[in-house]
């Protein structure tokens, strides 16, 4: 009577941010056949500082134990990059832990750190939405993980739901100035931009790899699922590793 079921290769969770808008439909574009996404919220005020995300990792146990209680989730990921920095890689990992016992927890920080490690950089330029007191942070984050950051450029955006009306076309501008030639790659920080659209058009222009955050995340998750699949027009990221 029963077969392996729709997802029958994977299956991933995802924990957000309350106000998040963009990453759900991202993770739907990136989705193999056979894979299962699925997703979970914890509240936080439509504020992105890092007073409002410390105090939102208490709610990271419960949204994950909200993910699939049958025991079949096989990773689960926290869909923010500066809360997942501000918080640490170790204390997310714990708390979703906490909810889904049998998934491997990982982060969107994790994700970006393993994703630049992979394209082989170590000078990297960075471009976010955020206020300066977390850039500051992100910066030191990446430094503590191995890169060099010459230049990281906020947009000094507080409110997720202006994060999420940045159009495309200016983010690439954006990004493009911040780039130098000395630069390995570009990050582009932050689940909520809508970088996914520009991320191939984008390498092209600059002739390096770039990352950005909803693509690192799901090219993470599904590597620690098993699943490795290569597709084109998301970036080298996904077209070679």
């Amino acid at each position: 009577m029963f077969d392996a079921g729709r997802h029958h290769r994977a299956k991933i969770g995802f924990v957000l941010l309350a106000t998040e808008q963009t990453i759900e439909d991202d993770m739907f574009t990136l989705r193999p056949n056979g894979v299962g996404v699925h997703f979970s919220r914890a509240w936080i005020e439509d504020s992105i500082t890092v007073e409002s995300l410390s105090r939102h990792a208490d709610g990271l146990a419960e949204a994950a134990r909200m993910l699939l209680p049958d025991g079949s989730l096989d990773v689960i990921s926290y869909g923010c990059t500066s809360g997942s920095l501000v918080i640490g890689e170790e204390r997310v990992a714990a708390e979703l832990a906490k909810g889904a016992t049998g998934a491997k927890p990982t982060s969107l920080i994790a994700a970006v750190i393993a994703a630049l490690q992979a394209v082989g950089a170590r000078r990297v330029a960075v471009v976010t939405p955020y206020l300066d007191e977390i850039n500051r942070q992100e910066k030191a984050y990446l430094e503590r993980a191995g890169f060099e950051i010459p230049r990281i450029e906020g947009l000094q955006l507080e409110k997720d739901s202006d994060m999420i009306r940045v159009r495309p076309d200016h983010i690439a501008d954006v990004a493009a100035e911040v780039d130098g030639p000395d630069n390995d790659a570009l990050f582009i920080s932050c689940g909520a931009l809508r970088s996914l659209d520009i991320v191939d058009g984008l390498e092209r222009r600059l002739g390096k790899p770039v990352i950005c955050s909803n693509q690192a995340m799901m090219w993470h998750a599904l590597r620690l699922a098993g699943v490795t699949d290569r597709r084109t027009g998301f970036g080298r990221l996904f077209r070679e590793h």
